[in-house]
């Protein structure tokens, strides 16, 4: 069975949507990818991923973990639903997501149903199920350590997909295709978790006009 033609512009859409489906929830306006190393063994691959980003760890681990109305939309346009699930037999929550990738004539959803596992606001993990996705196998793991200018996060995946992928694809490959796609992704990740902040910060000084007593101190203090 011969494979279909694939040019290159393509084939980066169907990669992306398959590898920076899960990526581009990791890596944003000062935000860099410092270091990006790909493997392959046996049609898995491996990838590991240390960037910086200009916000804290709280708003970028509440950004990756809003799910629901079609919120990874905002990250990527591959992003085509995204929402909460309700929760696996022992609890834990499960989330779905869907990007769209073309070969040619043809685009090609791929879906991911996956457990998410948490510990706030420094580590996301996610596993998916097999039975329910596109992947054969796919974990990703997020650590996010505040720094003084931010926040440095090492993202981990091991993903093996349960779909045809062409010859040539392979780790410089994908590093070049997520080094170009996936610091775009990245870039919105810090600029919504800014936003974020930024609103919680407003929302502060809005409380405190408010408070009981807020404007009586203003008029002493003139």
């Amino acid at each position: 069975m011969g494979y279909p033609l694939v040019g290159y512009r393509d084939a980066r859409n169907l990669i992306f949507g398959a590898v920076a489906g899960s990526f581009c929830a990791a890596t944003a306006l000062s935000a860099t990818i410092e270091s990006l190393h790909i493997t392959r063994d046996h049609g898995r691959y491996h990838l590991v991923a240390h960037t910086h980003l200009n916000a804290t760890p709280t708003a970028i681990y509440t950004v990756l973990t809003t799910y629901d109305h079609n919120a990874y939309h905002r990250i990527s346009a591959i992003y085509k639903e995204s929402r909460y699930l309700a929760p696996d037999s022992d609890g834990t929550p499960l989330v779905y997501t869907r990007v769209e990738g073309c070969l040619v004539f043809y685009c090609r959803s791929m879906r991911r149903v996956e457990r998410l596992d948490v510990v706030k606001p420094t580590f996301i993990r996610t596993t998916a199920l097999p039975s329910r996705s596109d992947f054969r196998y796919s974990r990703s793991q997020w650590r996010l350590k505040a720094v003084d200018d931010g926040t440095e996060v090492v993202y981990r995946l091991d993903m093996e997909p349960d779909f045809w992928l062409p010859p040539f694809v392979g780790p410089w490959f994908l590093r070049r295709i997520l080094l170009r796609g996936g610091i775009h992704a990245v870039q919105h990740i810090e600029r919504l978790a800014q936003q974020l902040e930024q609103r919680k910060s407003t929302n502060a000084a809005r409380s405190a006009a408010n408070a009981p007593g807020a404007s009586g101190r203003a008029v002493n203090n003139r």
